[in-house]
């Protein structure tokens, strides 16, 4: 059974809804209108949440109100749980045997490697709607309306569980006119010529070609650091293409510029790293249908691709 403590922080629908309509309009009468209640009925649903709360939310003089400080605090988060609640009704009502998926996913993943599939996933499961938003870290499942997240990293994401999806191997790769000025195809050791050159830095790997030379016996402790830093794998791929510089770049996620020629791989030494992609879900959410199918899904796609791959290098 619910305390009293816990009801008296949960009000009811109506007061929030006649609360949230007068916020918003800056007027009883005008909230009763939108809710097709009386102005009378409105005035009363706020004086008892006031009293409920024990907090002044409006201040009344004469005809007019005015929010208090309080209380457009109070309305901000009001107005977005119930929009939240609206979109939840109207999903199930539009769509009563499937449901949505919310998913988080890193940019260039989502846009290279995930949307090419997901017709897939949608035809077999036409049920359930999907809805992506951009991350490029690990935020607050409980602060976002997500239901999981394709994540980089390792698998430490707190009150979640974690699927390993594949591992990324990333190589050194620039323009074909930048490979021929540097005369890449004739030195003696690559790796060490590349020393010299621009490099393009990604902004979520900042030590990725440090770690590169490390793992390729290269000293370049003060170099590695140099060169343009972007936020986005997409941005510093476009830059790679220009001939700005040499960049560190996932094979799988520039399957198009190396096919059409506008990048070449330098070498195909690849960075070895303990990190991966991941499927992380919220331990409240593993139970959710939606994130049930897509995990089932994603699962088999990248098992068949990468027994795919295991028999073409064979």
């Amino acid at each position: 059974m619910n305390s009293p403590q816990s009801k008296k922080l949960l009000p009811s629908t109506s007061m929030l809804a006649a609360f949230d309509a007068a916020a918003r309009t800056g007027s009883f009468t005008a909230a009763a209108k939108e809710l097709a209640l009386t102005q009378g009925a409105i005035s009363r649903q706020i004086n008892a949440l006031e009293q409920q709360l024990d907090i002044r939310l409006f201040l009344r003089n004469k005809q007019t109100i005015s929010l208090t400080e309080t209380g457009k605090a109070y309305a901000n988060e009001i107005n977005s749980a119930l929009s939240h609640i609206r979109s939840a009704t109207l999903n199930l009502m539009t769509n009563p045997n499937g449901g949505v998926l919310n998913i988080a996913i890193l940019p260039m993943f989502g846009s290279r490697w995930l949307m090419p599939r997901l017709a897939d996933f949608l035809a077999k499961n036409p049920q359930i709607t999907i809805n992506t938003v951009s991350k490029f870290s690990q935020f607050d499942f409980s602060k976002e309306d997500v239901h999981c997240a394709i994540h980089f990293g390792k698998a430490d994401w707190s009150q979640a569980n974690c699927t390993f999806l594949m591992a990324e191997e990333s190589v050194p790769v620039c323009s074909p006119k930048l490979f021929a000025q540097a005369n890449l195809a004739k030195a003696d050791n690559v790796c060490a010529n590349l020393i010299d050159l621009p490099l393009l830095h990604i902004a979520t790997r900042p030590d990725a070609w440090q770690q590169w030379f490390n793992e390729h016996n290269v000293i370049a402790e003060a170099k590695a650091r140099q060169g343009m830093h972007f936020e986005q794998f997409s941005i510093a791929t476009n830059a790679a293409v220009a001939g700005l510089g040499v960049a560190l770049l996932p094979k799988f996620l520039i399957e198009n510029e190396l096919k059409r020629g506008e990048l070449q791989v330098i070498c195909n030494k690849a960075q070895q790293t303990d990190s991966g992609y991941y499927l992380v879900t919220p331990n409240d959410k593993l139970s959710y249908a939606p994130i049930q199918a897509f995990t089932r899904w994603i699962e088999q796609v990248v098992a068949i691709e990468q027994t795919l791959l295991s028999s073409q290098s064979k």
